[in-house]
């Protein structure tokens, strides 16, 4: 099956739901469009997080809401693993997730399963503030210590 596809199939879409005035909660932020249009691309600040087995690097990030990113996640062990951060997805505008073999749009995300060897970037806009748990969900990892913290200022 060809790389593109398993990429598709590793990003793991919620069902729609509303934006309910600053708040994570159950809902999306819908009006990601309008917040990805106004960023400043060219100001863009770049992450990269490597994934082994059982650890994230750096385990914490730290963002600013308002600031585009662009996350790399870059799977260096010998495994497949997951980027699991459903509250975090939910909370920002996301512009696209891309890999060396296409890109998907949506509006949010449950979690980027990122294959061995392989390197996906989320370009986003953090817009709610607040601490969110990231982990992997492949069997014992994330009780192995395989989690972090995604916090936005």
């Amino acid at each position: 099956m060809p790389r593109l596809i398993h990429a598709l199939l590793a990003l793991l879409l919620l069902p729609f739901g509303a934006f309910a005035g600053g708040t994570a909660g159950d809902d999306y932020i819908t009006n990601a469009d309008e917040i990805v249009k106004a960023a400043d691309w060219g100001n863009m600040k770049t992450i990269t997080v490597e994934i082994e087995e059982h650890l994230y690097t750096p385990e914490n990030i730290q963002l600013e809401a308002g600031q585009p990113y662009k996350l790399e996640l870059k799977n260096i062990g010998e495994e497949k693993h997951y980027f699991t951060a459903p509250a975090f997805y939910k909370s920002i505008a996301t512009r696209k997730v891309q890999s060396r073999d296409g890109e998907v749009k949506a509006p949010y995300f449950k979690a980027l399963e990122v294959l061995v060897g392989g390197q996906l970037d989320l370009y986003f806009v953090p817009v709610l503030t607040g601490e969110f748990p990231v982990y992997c969900t492949i069997d014992d990892h994330r009780e192995k210590g395989m989690e972090g913290t995604l916090v936005v200022r």
